[in-house]
């Protein structure tokens, strides 16, 4: 598979002036769960989000996935405007969500087995991440035999397998151990280099948020808006 760039000059992905509103439980209102959103993200950056719980992070990956539409405002991935689920998205959540009846290699293929990908092609991809992470001899198994945080090597495996312009990441090493989490957390930040991976991570955690972004974004309480953007310049840290 080749990977997708967006035009020079064109953010990988962009939210402008975007809100998101839902129905309150057991009424009529509405509940506004961001509001005015902007900014952008350049080819190869990675941008983390920090906020309080219930400001609409989640709800930013949703809709820059195409899983959720705005209320209002514009969500665009290379320049197009996101209506509905987009290819150049990768989605990786706190739950590993592998399928239990699948092999870890099954796993990994199976973004790409949807698109039509053949056999030949997605074992070649799945053998490949397998080794770049960390999973080497373990393809033939089963997703209850691995250990959480191998579980989630897998699913990053297959976040990557579909050789997304984006990646999307919803507090994906949050209910790992410390040691873990760490170690994924510098596998996560070479791959990510390596291969100028454009990345929206969303994090409670300032220390994770730190070492593994080039920007973070601070959210306000809900209704969430960006309130602040820290630049981060570590010299070193992606060596």
């Amino acid at each position: 598979m080749t990977g997708f760039s967006p035009p020079a000059g064109v953010p990988a992905i962009e939210f402008q002036g975007v809100e998101k509103r839902f129905a309150a439980r057991g009424s009529s209102a509405e509940v506004l769960a961001a509001r005015d959103v902007t900014f952008s993200i350049a080819p190869g950056e990675v941008v983390s989000i920090i906020g309080p719980s219930g400001c609409g992070k989640s709800t930013l990956l949703n809709m820059g996935s195409g899983l959720a539409k705005p209320s209002a405002g514009l969500v665009k991935v290379a320049g197009e405007l996101v209506t509905g689920p987009n290819e150049h998205v990768s989605f990786m959540l706190q739950k590993d969500l592998l399928m239990p009846w699948r092999t870890i290699a099954q796993n990994i293929e199976f973004g790409l087995e949807l698109r039509g990908v053949k056999a030949a092609a997605r074992r070649e991809v799945s053998a490949r991440l397998l080794e770049q992470c960390h999973l080497r001899g373990f393809g033939d198994h089963y997703p209850n035999q691995l250990s959480g945080g191998m579980r989630q090597r897998a699913a990053m495996a297959r976040t990557l397998a579909v050789d997304p312009l984006v990646l999307l990441m919803d507090e994906p090493f949050s209910a790992l151990d410390a040691q873990t989490k760490m170690i994924l957390q510098q596998d996560l930040a070479s791959t990510v280099a390596r291969e100028g991976k454009t990345v929206l991570f969303i994090t409670h955690d300032l220390a994770e948020a730190v070492a593994l972004s080039d920007r973070i974004l601070v959210m306000s309480d809900r209704p969430g808006t960006i309130i602040e953007q820290i630049t981060v310049d570590i010299p070193g840290r992606d060596n």
